[in-house]
């Protein structure tokens, strides 16, 4: 899996150079040119969307995605189980679901053609379903681990940030 997550990490890194260069060359048609290239936005802004569910699946398998930590913090280790593998439910939920709807949004556009690109419309949502699956596989993953006991969590467990054991103990006072 962490060969899955690299080669996603390495694909978006390069989608957001090419969308750099892509959106580079729309400046440098648009103003020195004086024509601008029709292909270089529709192309940059499904780049973009690739790399951003690329980014969010490796996310969820790196654990950084955003979340609501500071309960944690004050929770037995049992509780604190209990509620990761309930989060990494709801983002397996969450992935079937852009699996699931993103496929029928590719199946209802497939027959539209993107006219400056000559690609079929549906093309606009495979990053949706490509990036639900990752999401989906990361977070099977993640469940796993936890239900094998694997110490996925102790990094995070180990203490918490001096800011937030400030304000705990605050609270405590």
């Amino acid at each position: 899996m962490s060969g899955l997550s690299r080669v996603a990490l390495m694909i978006a890194g390069s989608g957001l150079v090419l969308m750099t260069l892509f959106v580079a060359w729309q400046v440098f048609g648009r103003y020195v040119l004086n024509q601008s290239p029709s292909w270089t936005e529709p192309a940059s802004v499904m780049l973009m969307s690739w790399f951003i569910f690329l980014g969010a699946a490796v996310g969820v398998r790196d654990n950084v995605h955003l979340g609501f930590d500071v309960l944690l913090y004050v929770l037995p280790p049992g509780a604190k189980k209990t509620l990761r593998m309930i989060t990494d439910v709801i983002i397996l939920a969450f992935g079937l679901g852009m699996i699931w709807y993103g496929g029928q949004l590719v199946g209802l556009t497939w027959d539209s053609v993107l006219p400056s690109l000559g690609i079929s419309g549906g093309f606009d949502y495979l990053p949706l379903v490509g990036g639900g699956l990752l999401i989906s596989i990361f977070a099977v993953e993640r469940i796993v681990l936890r239900l094998s006991g694997a110490p996925i969590d102790e990094a995070i467990d180990a203490e918490p940030p001096a800011e937030v054991a400030v304000e705990l103990e605050n609270a405590k006072v």
